[in-house]
């Protein structure tokens, strides 16, 4: 999951702040072991980027070993360190945060989630690139939606996106078959989505209806990709008032798109909690609910079929028949009755990074037109620049990237602000609530208290 991303692939307290002491203690050590020594080498930049968890997902690694060896043939003498990390995604970010604090572990170039940088920025790990990329002609073919994902409250520029995404429906057409469901099957309204996983549950036994990405340890699938799709259903700016400048509390709409979660789990249209609350729910999904029959219908993202494809880590030639998309309805069907959350990956440079301006050619090589195309086919991205949306290549990559892509003029980007961090982390303390069996006003109500610290 990406989430993403996503992403994107949020929290009151920064994420590495939610750890322990000895946690916090250990993870320093890490990155002391990873990166240093190296920072006085001035032929050499270190780039950090997250491995999945899953030994089998490798493709980020060949791909950054490829554009490896493209730098050092065109830069004579220079070399590349590549730093993966392989850690759930909270645990990245707070590694990567204790890296960044000091110039003695800090990379040079580091792999962010748009919903961090802002967080990052604020605590000062971040530098601007507006120099750099007042220079670079490639920038101008960035759309101008995923300029502004990297984009600081003071109007300069802390990264370069390279790709985007958005979240549907995927569902099983042979389940739905049995199921009695129709296998073009375009819910209205969030009931209608409701009732099909209660025709599942009722008609295909052993078999999850519908998966919602939930709780705390799922991090920004279970707030952005799980909750925010039903939230930004519900009307307009729910979760941040801009006109105000303030976070929604109160509101008619969070209840009801907790209650729409804690229906799920409460009915069991979903996974048991105990796996529901998984970190690794993301990974199981793909290698073995979906390819296995196991889930009717999930709540997931653009990139999902990546897993699925020749070489992948779950290689599943029949997945494109097999699987329908659906866009996500609005709550009621009201206009524009279709949702999706967008998130994406940007490549930052510390503040504290030892070789900035090393750090950006190489920047510059990941984003040839070439290496561009290959990169939004191999993580299955929605392409964010014009030349490589364009790319034939790219348009035949991936079963369904014409429905996801149509999809972008319904999407929502999380709000931009140092403070999301914490209003994520309150989101998916309130979807544990609920997904446990505790009430939807009091989740509310808690999630509410956590948000009034930030106003004061």
């Amino acid at each position: 999951m990406r989430p993403t991303a996503p992403a994107p692939r949020s929290r009151p307290i920064r994420p590495g702040r939610r750890f322990s002491l000895i946690l916090a203690a250990s993870l320093m050590a890490g990155a002391l072991a990873g990166c240093g020594g190296s920072a006085g080498d001035p032929d050499t930049v270190k780039v950090a980027y997250n491995r999945s968890t899953d030994n089998k997902i490798r493709f980020k690694d060949a791909f950054l070993e490829s554009v490896r060896e493209q730098f050092e043939q065109a830069h004579p003498g220079k070399k590349v360190r590549l730093v993966p990390i392989q850690a759930a995604d909270n645990d990245y970010a707070a590694k990567v945060q204790q890296m960044m604090r000091s110039p003695k572990t800090a990379p040079d170039l580091v792999y962010e989630d748009t919903f961090r940088v802002n967080s990052d920025i604020a605590a000062g790990y971040l530098r601007p690139l507006d120099d750099q990329l007042s220079r670079w002609d490639l920038w101008g073919r960035f759309a101008e939606t995923a300029k502004a994902a990297a984009r600081a409250e003071d109007g300069r520029t802390y990264g370069v996106p390279d790709g985007t995404d958005t979240r549907g429906l995927w569902f099983n057409k042979e389940i739905f078959a049995k199921a009695g469901l129709p296998t073009n099957w375009q819910p209205r309204n969030w009931a209608e989505v409701l009732d099909a996983a209660r025709s599942v549950r009722r008609k295909v036994p052993g078999v999850i209806p519908l998966n919602v990405y939930t709780g705390k340890a799922a991090g920004e699938a279970a707030a952005m990709q799980g909750f925010e799709m039903l939230l930004y259903g519900t009307g307009a700016n729910p979760l941040y008032d801009t006109a105000a400048k303030k976070w929604v509390t109160g509101s008619r709409g969070f209840r009801d798109a907790l209650d729409f979660v804690r229906t799920v789990y409460a009915e069991k249209l979903g996974p048991d909690p105990s796996d529901a609350l998984d970190p690794n729910v993301g990974t199981r999904l793909a290698t073995d609910w979906m390819p296995n029959g196991k889930l009717a219908i999930a709540l997931d993202g653009s990139w999902l079929g990546q897993n699925w494809i020749d070489k992948g880590p779950k290689e599943w030639p029949a997945w494109s028949t097999v699987l329908g998309r659906a866009a996500m309805p609005t709550q009621y069907g009201q206009a524009p009755g279709k949702v999706s959350l967008s998130g994406g990956w940007t490549w930052a440079v510390p503040a504290k990074a030892a070789h900035p301006d090393l750090a950006f050619d190489f920047v510059k090589t990941l984003q040839t037109k070439e290496n561009a195309v290959r990169w939004d086919i191999a993580d299955a991205q929605i392409a964010v620049r014009q030349d490589v949306a364009a790319d034939p290549a790219y348009l035949r990559s991936v079963p369904g990237i014409a429905f996801f892509t149509g999809l972008v003029p319904f999407t929502h980007y999380r709000p931009a602000l140092p403070d999301y961090p914490q209003v994520s982390t309150a989101i998916g303390e309130a979807m544990e609530s609920v997904t446990t069996g505790g009430s939807t006003d009091s989740a509310a109500h808690a999630y509410d208290d956590q948000l009034a610290s930030l106003t004061r």
